[in-house]
């Protein structure tokens, strides 16, 4: 089976790590690899934000609510994690992109949108980075946080790029799976369609 595909079967949501480093070779080849997913038009709206300093990562841990996964019995997965990666979007490169030339013939405000690309294209970039961590031989994590503000402020984040979440890289370590897998996943059928619904 092409690796690949192992890749993505193996890859899950990942809430604990141990506290072995992860180098910053490996740290570039994830974030280098994720630089490459696509964007709407070539705007390259995406940024990421790699954080591995401790006490930077304990304050993001706050800011994400990290007390109240360890009050559900959770391990401190997010301030554990050696690597965060904060994935950003700017929808005002997005707008800028097609008020250009060659993308006249296209909305130019965000209303008249049918999709807003700047959101799908940083999960784009968000899922290439879960997928490069398990690539790399280890796991990650993503979550929000309601407080996207305050951890804009933290780390300097320019206004008109707005954070979307956080992924926690590191070496898997054994923990506790969301509650959320008893769901299972819904029937092929009711997913994949071919031709027509």
């Amino acid at each position: 089976m092409n690796d690949f595909y192992n890749v993505v079967r193996k890859r899950r949501m990942v809430r604990n790590y141990t506290d072995e480093p992860v180098p910053l070779e490996t740290i570039n080849r994830i974030l280098e690899a994720a630089r490459k997913a696509p964007s709407a038009g070539f705007s390259q709206g995406q940024a990421m934000i790699a954080v591995t300093e401790a006490t930077q990562r304990k304050a993001i841990a706050k800011i994400a609510d990290e007390e109240k996964y360890l009050a559900r019995g959770m391990d401190p997965w997010i301030s554990r994690a050696p690597v965060h990666v904060i994935v950003c979007v700017s929808k005002k490169l997005y707008l800028e992109r097609y008020a250009e030339s060659d993308k006249k013939d296209t909305p130019q405000n965000d209303e008249n949108w049918p999709v807003p690309y700047w959101w799908v294209d940083a999960g784009a970039t968000m899922m290439t980075l879960l997928l490069s961590a398990v690539a790399e031989g280890l796991s990650a994590g993503f979550l929000g946080s309601h407080r996207m503000p305050e951890l804009q402020d933290i780390l300097g984040i320019p206004a008109h790029m707005k954070p979307i979440g956080i992924v926690t890289i590191g070496h898997p370590a054994p923990d506790r799976p969301s509650s959320s897998l008893s769901r299972g996943r819904r029937a092929v059928r009711e997913v994949i369609h071919h031709e027509r619904w």
